[in-house]
């Protein structure tokens, strides 16, 4: 069986075109930068971080300066240590930066949307769409962009991400990148490692984590897609040997964490990957901010 073929990247060459995209999306209308939401986890900071080098290289050679900001936003449900590995990389990178609690404005929708404090799934939107109003106002009071921070596997592989929250920005910057390549970049680019190899979390619902929710990891979901997109069937998936030990393996150990997994088999786990990547079709189609074109190779 031929292997499925997952794709590589000149990370020098990649942040280059990445950056030189954003510039041209800011100065195209008139902006004075860029505000990106930071989470403390690796596709908010390398997203800050690729924007802060680009900015820095244009900055250094033309006296209208653009600029970055950085807004921490946590609610009751965000750990201290997510606020704290956030700090940490505004302050490496040097950019300023705020932290507001949206707490009180999560709190103020028990008057019109009580209903949606009955379900973790609809508050934990709910609080990811307030962020993001919180975000695109900063963003045109300051006559900046917004950056989005999702990823290629998250975003546009499975849909994992709130339509008019998160996915409510300006331009998506890594979008090109899956959860292997981001944090490829984010190393390149000299984030924290605590940071790249955070347990990925949407930080909208206690105790979640992408992994919880899922029943596999962006490993999987490159994988999975890359295969569709090669012209491997679901069956031919199921069976191949770079899916199927990593999904049994995964399952074993999602078994051990949390009990009997909903998706008990590789070919379950595949059927969930395509049926959430026709969900991510779908928004797609509703809201596509603008993403770079850079160089991936498949050799």
């Amino acid at each position: 069986m031929n292997a499925i073929k997952l794709p590589r990247m000149d990370c020098e060459t990649v942040s280059k075109e990445i950056g030189d995209f954003v510039i041209e999306s800011v100065q195209a209308v008139g902006a004075t930068g860029c505000v990106v939401g930071l989470s403390g986890g690796v596709d908010s900071s390398t997203t800050a971080a690729l924007i802060n080098k680009a900015f820095a290289g244009y900055n250094a050679k033309n006296d209208k300066h653009l600029e970055l900001v950085g807004y921490i936003l946590p609610s009751n449900i965000n750990k201290q240590a997510d606020i704290r590995d956030a700090e940490t990389l505004v302050k490496a990178l040097a950019i300023r930066y705020e932290i507001h609690s949206i707490e009180k404005l999560v709190d103020a929708f028990k008057l019109t949307n009580p209903e949606a404090f009955d379900a973790n799934y609809h508050r934990g939107n709910l609080i990811s769409r307030v962020r993001a109003n919180v975000l695109s106002t900063k963003a045109a009071t300051e006559n900046k962009i917004l950056a989005g921070t999702g990823n290629r596997d998250e975003d546009f592989g499975i849909g994992y991400y709130t339509l008019f929250g998160d996915g409510a920005v300006h331009l998506s910057p890594i979008a090109g990148l899956s959860k292997r390549l981001v944090r490829e970049m984010a190393l390149f680019l000299g984030v924290d490692k605590t940071i790249v190899h955070r347990v990925p979390t949407a930080g909208l619902e206690p105790g979640q984590s992408d992994f919880k929710d899922l029943g596999y990891d962006y490993d999987v979901v490159e994988l999975v897609t890359e295969g569709l997109d090669q012209g491997f069937t679901s069956r031919q998936l199921a069976a191949h040997p770079q899916v199927a030990p990593l999904v049994e393996k995964q399952i074993a150990h999602h078994r051990s964490l949390y009990g009997e997994p909903q998706l008990d088999s590789v070919e379950k786990v595949i059927a969930d990957i395509q049926r959430r990547h026709q969900t991510a079709v779908g928004k797609v189609k509703i809201v596509h901010p603008p993403t770079p074109l850079i160089s991936l190779t498949y050799d």
